[in-house]
């Protein structure tokens, strides 16, 4: 079975909602949006591009998140696609590999316009497949009153992993309170959070020429710390995903966590003192990292409007319109400038969203996605139930990994 026929028996049930697709004669760009609603940022700069495209009409649709992917997928495979789609960039090769999107080309300067790295999570094959949209960083939070009551200093957030692991065993062991939130629940955030291990240890995963580089001493170390800071986690930490976790955080019931901007916006009124750091570094660490998540804008091939969906793609994303969509939704910037400088002034708790950014990498991306995902999950659960040990683990998921690359 190829994986245009996987694709398409995935998600099957896509079809029966399929949106009134365009000929190219009519000039309809249809837009698949994920979420609940269309953000009302998109839908004022739609407005604008239609006025200053005559003859031309975006058809947005907004399909919820848990069906969005698959039928955007979908439609390709079935060759009746969406002129853009929203996807998450660690699709992308998967998409292209399978010749459903058209590759985007970008100028040197625009490609400069981006903070490092950004434009690695949309390239494989020296070749950019999406146009970044919305950007995901993490810092380490802690709780103050809980560092305080076991003796710690409240004000000073652990610079490196030995720091970590050695305030989670007093937070747990003086206060009975939980010391770091472990995420190893089957779900993709699983994955990510390991993979934030895995980048403040100047750790990798695949390389540019395909080549899986798992098994190597950086995430041995980051494996091997996220087994020894469990032992002062939430209890059964294979039933917690990373919004779970948060929540017992917020709640005042956990020492810390690494978590998005998001939680920060969630602390304005909570009932404890708290700091935001930079995640802590492991041993290998060159300066702070995190993972690098995007979802990105693809455009499908098959359309008869590709150049069109490119620059309408190009246009939502742009210098002067992203800012508003990003405040308007909470996310780090993808780009540096005046605004993100004004961002950190005016809250100096962005700060470490921005700084992880430097020394960070992308999420991996492998053909076939759900392995990567389904062998990154087998493995933190093997570890932090107690089922391997760290190297063994991670030669296992090393070996596995190639299938799917």
């Amino acid at each position: 079975m190829t994986m245009r026929t996987r694709l398409l028996a995935s998600a099957a049930f896509a079809l029966a909602s399929l949106p009134g697709l365009a000929s190219a004669e009519d000039k309809v760009i249809t837009y698949l949006s994920c979420g609940d609603t269309m953000q009302p940022a998109h839908l004022e700069f739609i407005k604008t591009w239609e006025a200053a495209n005559a003859g031309y009409k975006i058809q947005p649709e907004v399909v919820g998140w848990d069906q969005c992917q698959d039928k955007a997928t979908t439609l390709a495979a079935a060759g009746t696609p969406y002129g853009v789609a929203y996807v998450g960039s660690r699709t992308l090769k998967q998409f292209a590999q399978n010749d459903l999107i058209v590759p985007i080309t970008y100028t040197e300067d625009e490609k400069k316009a981006y903070f490092p790295f950004v434009i690695g999570t949309v390239t494989f094959n020296d070749q950019q497949w999406g146009i970044p949209v919305a950007f995901s960083t993490k810092s380490l939070y802690w709780n103050k009153d809980l560092f305080a009551a076991a003796g710690l200093d409240p004000e000073k957030a652990p610079a490196t992993w030995e720091e970590e692991i050695a305030a989670a065993k007093t937070i747990k062991e003086k206060t009975g309170t939980a010391g770091f939130g472990v995420v190893a629940k089957t779900f993709d955030n699983t994955m990510h959070q390991f993979l934030h291990w895995v980048y403040s240890n100047d750790g990798t995963v695949i390389d540019g020429q395909n080549n899986i580089t798992f098994d190597s001493p950086q995430n041995l170390e980051a494996l091997t710390a996220l087994r020894d800071i469990t032992a002062y986690a939430e209890e059964g930490p294979t039933s917690y995903e990373q919004n779970e976790v948060r929540a017992i955080f917020l709640d005042g019931k956990l020492g810390m966590i690494q978590a998005s901007v998001g939680a920060k916006n969630l602390l304005k009124d909570a009932k404890f003192k708290w700091g935001v750091a930079p995640l802590p570094l492991g041993p290998h660490a060159k300066g702070p990292g995190t993972l690098l998540i995007t979802d990105s804008l693809a455009v499908f091939k098959g359309t008869g409007v590709e150049d069109k969906a490119i620059d309408f793609a190009k246009f939502l994303t742009s210098t002067e319109n992203q800012p508003i969509y990003e405040a308007q939704e909470g996310l780090t910037p993808l780009r540096p400038g005046p605004a993100v400088d004004k961002l950190v002034a005016d809250d100096p708790n962005w700060k470490p969203f921005i700084d992880g950014i430097s020394y960070g990498g992308p999420e991996p991306l492998f053909t076939d996605y759900k392995g990567l995902q389904n062998t990154m999950i087998e493995m933190v659960q093997a570890v932090v139930t107690g089922k391997a040990e760290p190297a063994d683990a991670l030669k296992k998921a090393a070996t596995d990994l190639e299938q799917y690359k």
